[in-house]
């Protein structure tokens, strides 16, 4: 009788075996076939899925053999009480889940991140990747401990102070790298745009977990932290578009003609925009008299630059060309000046 049962543990065995072989080609299969479709979701359901699920063919065999037909020695049978199958229910149950979570983030945080032209993201989801790895397989650990009734209570504290700790300590670092995943997230700008944050204007040549890097127009590199930037105001010159408006302003003597000074800009301005190409031309230049200064009427020349880069090279131009113009024309530039009248008594 012993004989029998030993030979039907072993045929149990070796059918499980025969399952665990045949499902694990019938896995290969499906492989291939999910590269071909163009969805990864199916790839990442057969990974979390396919090896687990051999274990447990194998795993189910092995039990039923030993549990019913060749039972080990008293002392081993502890291995197959229900605790202990539980506790292997919940191993293979975050193996599936711990895969399936890390396979999603890394393949469509993958694609997201492709998307922008920045560093960070890429590395926020590898942190996202480990971090969830990590949470799930603690939250296991946890479950199994306490299915074999040892009692957590101390892991758990332990846990929340040492995690209460490193919270304060890296209280900087974690603003920083939440203050990044705003701007990743908002695209208040992105690399090699111009933004100016607080006095510093220059263009944005890395932006990392825990700083913003712009070089500024003075080719000065100034690092920025990220919980800063996401707390300020940040202009962006290069969106909407990277035309920018160029106001240059010009003062005339007081009775100088304001027809003849406006019509000399205006075809200074559309000049510099049908020869040049630094200057668009649509929108056209405009010229608007805004103010009778205290020694000067004022005038301000408008035209748009191709590029928010060009501004000081158009701005240089105009006002070389209206200097010239100016003289050749007989129009005073004036100097600030104060008349003093002296009564006698």
């Amino acid at each position: 009788m012993a004989l029998a049962s030993e030979i039907i543990a072993v045929l149990i065995i070796t059918a499980g075996i025969i399952l665990a072989f045949i499902t694990h080609e019938i896995y290969r299969w499906l492989q291939k076939r999910a590269l071909a479709t163009e969805s990864k979701l199916d790839d990442i359901l057969l990974i979390a899925f396919g090896r687990p699920l051999i274990i447990l063919i194998l795993f189910f065999s092995f039990y039923i053999a030993i549990r019913y037909y060749a039972p080990l020695p008293e002392g081993w049978m502890w291995i197959f009480d229900s605790k202990g199958i539980v506790a292997f229910y919940i191993v293979i149950g975050a193996w599936v889940i711990s895969s399936f979570v890390y396979n999603i983030l890394h393949v469509y945080g993958s694609i997201l991140a492709s998307r922008t032209e920045t560093e960070f993201d890429d590395r926020i989801i590898s942190i996202l990747e480990v971090a969830a790895r990590y949470v799930i397989w603690f939250i296991a650990i946890l479950m199994i401990l306490s299915t074999l009734e040892i009692d957590i209570t101390p892991l758990i504290a332990g846990a929340g102070i040492a995690g209460l700790a490193v919270a304060l300590a890296a209280q900087d670092i974690i603003s920083n790298i939440f203050g990044g995943a705003v701007i990743v997230v908002d695209r208040a700008f992105k690399l090699n745009d111009r933004i100016k944050i607080e006095e510093y204007i220059g263009d944005v040549i890395s932006i990392g977990p825990r700083s913003t890097r712009i070089r500024t127009l003075d080719n000065q590199m100034v690092t920025i932290p990220n919980s800063k930037i996401s707390s300020s105001i940040v202009t962006n010159y290069a969106l909407p578009e990277a035309r920018q408006k160029i106001r240059i302003p010009v003062s005339v003597a007081y009775g100088s003609d304001v027809e003849k000074v406006r019509s000399i800009l205006l075809e200074i301005g559309r000049e510099v925009a049908r020869e040049s190409d630094m200057v668009l031309e649509d929108p056209a230049p405009k010229v608007y008299f805004l103010e009778f200064g205290q020694s000067s009427l004022n005038f301000t020349l408008v035209v748009w630059a191709k590029t928010y880069a060009l501004v000081w090279e158009v701005t240089d131009s105009i006002n070389t060309k209206i200097d010239r113009r100016f003289r050749e024309e007989g129009i005073e530039i004036p100097f600030p000046q104060l008349d003093v009248h002296m009564k006698e008594r």
